[in-house]
């Protein structure tokens, strides 16, 4: 569990990064508002997360389009049943295409493109839960959900918190996804950061 969790967060991380570069306007938005309910003159802690929405659609928005395993883990049918008008027999190996549904242009506007804000109606009406599902849903859904969202939302706000970005050159970073069951980046991430007035003051 830990492994897997591990190596699913550290991609989510990387995806996260490279959107945020790629869209220095967002990445300046989730500055101002850690700036504005955190500051510089403590680290992000835990009870920070609550007040910080838009660093929340900005993780929600990552999963969306890079969901760590894009095919979830495998179920196995026990009985008879039918999913979608399509019959699925006993003792089947059923694989859940989060990526797709999650792109999928009927279900979600403009879905190819990141886009934070569409979490902030959505959180409010709870339209996004039966369409966001990058750790299941139900009672087989991944037990480690809560800890990855800390995990994710301590880490990422860190970073923006305490170091200034850039990408190394005037490139955009290659966002093509590669093989493997947590979807690697093809091309990892490289960045550059500068510390800020925070750094000298909790490291």
């Amino acid at each position: 569990m830990l492994n897997a969790g591990t190596d699913t967060t550290a991609i989510t991380l990387e995806w996260a990064m490279s959107n945020l570069l790629n869209h220095t306007e967002i990445l300046q938005k989730a500055r101002n508002e850690l700036d504005t309910q955190v500051g510089q003159e403590h680290l992000i802690e835990e009870t920070d997360l609550p007040k910080l929405q838009y660093l929340k659609n900005i993780i929600s928005e990552t999963l969306r389009l890079y969901p760590a395993t894009p095919l979830l883990v495998p179920h196995f049918s026990s009985n008879h049943c039918t999913l979608g008008g399509y019959d699925i027999s006993p003792n089947t190996i059923v694989f859940v295409n989060a990526w797709a549904i999650q792109r999928d242009p009927s279900l979600w506007e403009d879905s190819t493109s990141f886009k934070p804000e569409r979490f902030e109606s959505d959180d409010k009406e709870g339209d996004a839960v039966p369409k966001l599902l990058p750790f299941g849903m139900g009672r087989r859904a991944c037990p480690g959900m809560g800890l990855a969202n800390r995990v994710l939302g301590l880490v990422l706000g860190s970073l923006i918190q305490c170091f200034e970005w850039k990408r190394v050159s005037e490139k955009r970073i290659d966002m093509n996804e590669g093989k493997g069951l947590t979807m690697p980046k093809v091309e990892p991430l490289e960045a550059m950061c500068k510390p800020r007035s925070i750094a000298s003051k909790v490291f």
